[in-house]
This record gives C-alpha cells, structure tokens and sequence, in this order.
C-alpha cells in the first residue's frame, strides 16, 4: 500500500529524531528510561486538546513537542495548534518549565523551532531546508542555564560592568542574554567601530538572524568583529562561534587578529580568555570557543571525513570553481558537529559566492550569521535578507580620517602604448 503523505512526513520525521539521539517509542510503549531523550508518538493531552505527534522527554520529564505535516505544507500555518498543545498538558506530567519550551513543527523535509523561552518567541529554521533537529543533550542543557536574573547577578559580581535587572525566573537562553548587554567601552574602539557594533547588536536584540556589516579594508571591521564575538561570549553565554573564511591566508590573518586583541575590561588578550582554533585537522577541541577555518574544510568535516588537503585550502572556494554557478553543495546531519554546535556564525569577505556553491553549508548551524564585507554584491544583501547593519565606505573612511585616500596614474610608456618585438 502507498503510504499517504502524512505517513511519509512521520517516516522522515523519525530518521530525523533518531540520527539526533532520539529514542522513538509509541504511546502504549512508553518506556522514559530507554534514553536520555524519549519521543512518544500519538501522546493523548488533556481533554479537549486532541493528540501531539510526538511528546518529547528529556531525562523522563516533558520539555517539548513536535507536530508533523505533510510535505509542502505552510508550517507557519500550524503554529496556534503547536502552542495549544504546550498549554494542555494532561494531569501528571509535571514538567520543569511550563508551558513546554520546545515546540518543533516539521514536513520531514523542513523543521521549524519554536523556544518559548526566548523574550520575543519566532519560529526559525534549525537547517534551512532541511529536517534536522535538536539533540536531547542541548535541550537538557538549555534548560539547565542559568535563569536571567542569575547570570545577571553573577556577571556583576564577577566585575562584568553595568547591572542590568531582570527578573525572568526561568532558564535564560542566549536571545534573552542578549538582551542585557552592558554598555560598549568605547575609548579603545574608533567611532566608526563603535557604530558597528552597536547596531550589530541592536540587530541581534531585535532577534533578525542574519545580518551584514559593510566597511572598507583597512577600516576595521575585523576589530569590530572581535568586539562583538567578545561581548557574545562574555555577556551573553554564545557557546561557540564559527569564523568562517575561504581560504586559508585568510584565516592566518584573523587568527594574528585575534591573538593580538586585548579586551576592553581588564587588557588582557582574547586568547588568554578563551580557546581560539584555526584549523589544521578536521577535529575541533572540546574546549575551543572560537573557531577558524575555511568553507571547504567545514564541508569535508560535515561529510565525515578524517582529514582535508590543505592545497585545497589556499585559493578562494570562488576561483577554486572556475566561477561557476553550481547547484548548492548537498549537507546530510553529522551527529559529531550537528546544527546547535555553532551559536553564531562570522563569514569573512562574504562577496565571494557563499550564497550559491556553498549556501547549504552555512545554512546548515541553528545560529546567527553575521557577514563581513567591503564589497558586497546585490545576492549579498539578499542572503543577509536586506539586514545592512553598517555601512562604511570608501569615502566615509577617509573623511574620517580612518583611511588616506589614493590617486590613480596613468603611466604611458612607447612599450605599453605600441607594444615591442623579441
């Protein structure tokens, strides 16, 4: 018998869950103890409220739920059901946050994530276009942080600077964190780097998932960068994060960049804090907290594979391809490096094609993308979905007094005019 589309989606939907840890059970079944996290299909909830897809268990208590459609249906449609079901429980689950935090909704081709612990909840893509979910270890985890008032608290006894009320009793996630940033110190920052981080922040307040900040070389965009993955870190908790280059002179380069900044709290350097990796092997350490290499040793690492040819990192992924426009590189999920790994994602010199060959790859983390460029093109500002944070030219630097302007000779010589014979 042909299986029915919403047959289809939950078949899917289950490799999806198992290849994230997921133990699936159906509802006469039910054994809590089977893993550290359980889905239950078919879940009966409170009268009036009908059946979740599946009820999602993590260390034997009720932390979300997952809705299943067919492919191609409006997942945005069903979000109004997914939040009834977190508010009908039925009698006895007890879970530690209620209403259930996680709700996911997913085609078994797509899955979307609803955190209703964030201050502003938005449904957003785990991997674009792609059916990934979370793991039952970063769910325990999340909901195991500190609550906002707490990292708050904690912060400013730690010297952490401004204090910031909060009062939000439960978890805090890195949305909420966020949001209590203290101040920028601006006296080691120029004006210009300022701006940007300021407005890179706001953005990332406002929750917009990706954004570009656009200034001219030799500006100082890469500081400004730092600046921003600093404060990310310090304030509001980012696990990780992704430096993302081309090729691998570019990563040497923000890798100086980042051994030679010093923070603006104590002048201590960024590498004396916290674990900054360029990548010479497809293996990141457990302890790393920033982490450089290029987009075409992340794709082998996604792939599974041991090791990478480092030739292969030298010329840009753009050249590297003749500048073809190909169908974008497929990415299937890697439990070694799955879409929670990075919580922001910096791509340097974003210009240079990210949005066609290797657009899958980057899509693939649950994380903020932020890009970086002097030049962008009009795909560019489209895969930044128009979010132009900083704009910083030529012109603008140099009335400044960042950078010195430039002439143009033109030297004519009887060679170079009317060529010569050997």
């Amino acid at each position: 018998m042909t299986p029915t589309p919403e047959q289809e989606a939950r078949e899917h939907i289950d490799v999806a869950l198992e290849a994230a840890g997921w133990v699936i059970q159906d509802r006469s079944k039910m054994n809590l103890s089977a893993g550290t996290g359980v889905a239950v299909r078919e879940f009966k909830m409170a009268d009036g409220h009908g059946f979740a897809d599946y009820m999602l268990f993590v260390d034997g208590k009720a932390v979300g739920i997952l809705e299943a459609k067919p492919a191609g249906y409006p997942l945005t449609s069903v979000e109004l059901q997914a939040d009834k079901y977190a508010t009908g429980l039925p009698a006895g689950l007890n879970p530690p946050v209620n209403p259930l935090p996680f709700l996911y909704l997913s085609t078994g081709v797509e899955t979307r994530f609803i955190n209703l612990l964030d201050p502003d909840p938005k449904t957003r893509p785990i991997s674009r276009n792609l059916p990934h979910i979370h793991r039952p270890a970063t769910l325990s985890e999340w909901l195991h942080a500190d609550t906002l008032h707490g990292w708050v608290t904690r912060l400013h006894a730690e010297g952490g600077g401004f204090y910031t009320s909060a009062d939000d009793s439960r978890p805090s996630t890195l949305r909420s964190r966020l949001q209590t940033l203290p101040p920028l110190k601006r006296s080691f920052l120029f004006p210009n780097q300022v701006e940007a981080v300021t407005n890179l922040e706001l953005s990332l307040k406002r929750n917009r998932p990706r954004a570009l900040v656009q200034m001219a070389t030799g500006s100082g965009k890469t500081i400004a960068a730092i600046t921003a993955i600093y404060r990310m870190i310090r304030y509001a908790g980012a696990r990780r994060v992704l430096f993302l280059v081309d090729r691998s002179n570019l990563g040497e380069q923000a890798e100086k960049e980042f051994q030679g900044y010093r923070t603006p709290d104590d002048n201590r350097k960024f590498t004396e804090l916290y674990n900054v990796q360029r990548l010479t092997s497809n293996t990141i350490g457990s302890s790393s907290k920033v982490v450089i290499t290029t987009i075409q040793r992340l794709y082998s690492m996604l792939k599974g594979e041991p090791d990478f040819d480092p030739v292969a990192e030298e010329a840009s992924q753009f050249e590297s391809t003749g500048g073809a426009m190909k169908e974008p590189l497929p990415v299937v999920y890697n439990p070694a490096y799955p879409p929670e790994f990075f919580d922001v994602v910096v791509i340097d010199e974003v210009h240079r094609s990210i949005y066609s060959l290797w657009r899958q790859v980057v899509e693939y983390f649950d994380a903020f993308l932020i890009g970086l460029t002097a030049t962008p093109a009009k795909q560019t500002f489209g895969f930044f979905e128009k979010n132009l944070v900083m704009e910083y030219d030529h012109e603008r630097a140099v009335a400044d007094g960042v950078n010195v302007d430039f002439e143009v000779y033109n030297i004519r010589t009887k060679i170079t005019e009317g060529g010569s014979t050997i």
